[in-house]
């Protein structure tokens, strides 16, 4: 059984909203993937007694705890009066502590306030984790039956810290990380994936799950650390073929096929020094700016609608409204012009009310020419202009993937 962890944040600020807990997510991320099972998530606020309670409650329940917050200078600041409280111990000053923050507003040529003295006290037998970009030492030590670490609450320091932590873990947990793979999709919701892997028979000890992003949907299969790796492969092979070609790219076999849409697209075009023209006007420019800074982007065109587009290459306006033609005549210009080994046009329909209102759907239609011939696919695209704008950039995205990633290509 994998050691349990929890993580807990200290401050007003968190409690009430003030901040975003990033520090408990990005921990969370760390612990899980050394072999914790990270079982509670606790914030608290700035009220010793209900510190020391805390302290008291988890060291009897788990057997790692990373805390965050409450190693500053002032009043407020009252992580290591709880700890010495709940551990018995007498805060002692470390010599080594307080010579590194004088040493911190030396270099910056500024006197050291007396109350920042208080960082350097610890409880006795604590270790001092030392802190390399601020002020606040971090420190860590047993209570009952648990290792608990104690960390800034600023992320750029806590992180910059966190590689003095894990050395400290890995040294004192035997720790047998489950092996996590993600199967990272485009144009498919939670719900249809689910149907999809209703026939999926998982082997014992595999768990599933989804994370819905606005980007992408990942489903996750959790495999314990002893699994077979070839089980392994073979049971994410049968998932991701009942899933289909939404899958993009699959996170954690090592086998060079992960990486988000972009890096997928990018290995694609690298691969064989393919070069893009692009046209769009759904997602306004936001196609241009995902694919900024690649070598492989040879043009790109901003229109506002279909008429627009017609002028933007020269060419003359399609009088039969027929997006699919209007979109392939685009595309032949887009070759001509650039020399590109595709040409890639997004268009769409509806009114520009229709494109800023979040009740209101457009009709997106995306056209891929290459010298194998031309790709065609259309959706329906509903929410905020600013959804709107995404879903066009990244289904246009995704028509390029599926090309790239077409084995007859």
């Amino acid at each position: 059984m994998n050691p349990l962890a929890e993580i807990f944040s200290q401050g007003e600020e968190v409690v009430s909203g003030q901040t975003v807990d990033s520090n408990a997510a990005w921990l969370s991320q760390q612990l899980n993937e050394l072999g914790f099972t990270v079982k509670r998530h606790t914030a608290v606020g700035d009220r010793l007694d209900d510190l020391v309670e805390l302290i008291g409650e988890i060291a009897g329940r788990a057997d790692c705890c990373i805390c965050t917050g409450g190693l500053g200078p002032t009043c407020d600041d009252l992580t290591s009066e709880a700890v010495a409280i709940a551990s018995g111990q007498a805060l002692q000053l470390d010599g080594i502590a307080l010579r590194q923050i004088e040493a911190y507003f030396s270099n910056r040529r500024r006197p050291m306030p007396d109350i920042n003295r208080k960082q350097a006290y610890f409880p006795a037998r604590a270790l001092r984790i030392d802190n390399p970009v601020g002020t606040a030492p971090g420190f860590a030590l047993r209570i009952q039956r648990c290792w608990f670490v104690f960390l800034p609450g600023v992320p750029s320091e806590m992180k910059a810290m966190y590689s003095a932590v894990r050395e400290q873990l890995l040294s004192r947990f035997t720790l047998r990380p489950a092996r996590l793979v993600s199967l990272r999709s485009i144009g498919i919701g939670e719900s249809a994936i689910q149907q999809a892997l209703a026939t999926l028979s998982l082997p014992g000890g595999v768990q599933l799950g989804f994370r819905a992003a606005p980007d992408e949907v990942q489903t996750k299969l959790l495999f314990p650390a002893d699994f077979p790796r070839s089980e392994m492969r073979d049971c994410v092979q049968t998932a991701a073929s009942l899933i289909g070609d939404y899958v993009f790219a699959i996170d954690g076999l090592d086998d060079g096929r992960g990486g988000d849409l972009l890096t997928v697209i990018e290995r694609g075009m690298r691969n064989k020094n393919y070069r893009l023209a692009e046209l769009e006007s759904a997602s306004g420019g936001l196609l241009a700016a995902k694919c900024h800074g690649r070598d492989w982007l040879a043009a790109a065109f901003i229109a506002r609608d279909t008429a627009g587009a017609f002028r933007q290459l020269a060419v003359e306006p399609d009088s039969e409204g027929d997006l699919a033609k209007a979109a392939e005549r685009l595309a032949k210009r887009l070759l001509e012009l650039h020399s590109a080994d595709f040409a890639l046009v997004q268009l769409f329909q509806g009114t520009q009310d229709d494109y800023r209102h979040k009740d209101k759907s457009i009709s997106l239609y995306n056209c891929l020419l290459s010298r194998a011939g031309v790709f065609h696919r259309q959706h329906t695209v509903s929410g905020g202009a600013q959804i709107k704008q995404n879903q066009a950039a990244l289904l246009s995205l995704d028509l390029l993937r599926r090309t790239l990633q077409n084995p007859c290509l």
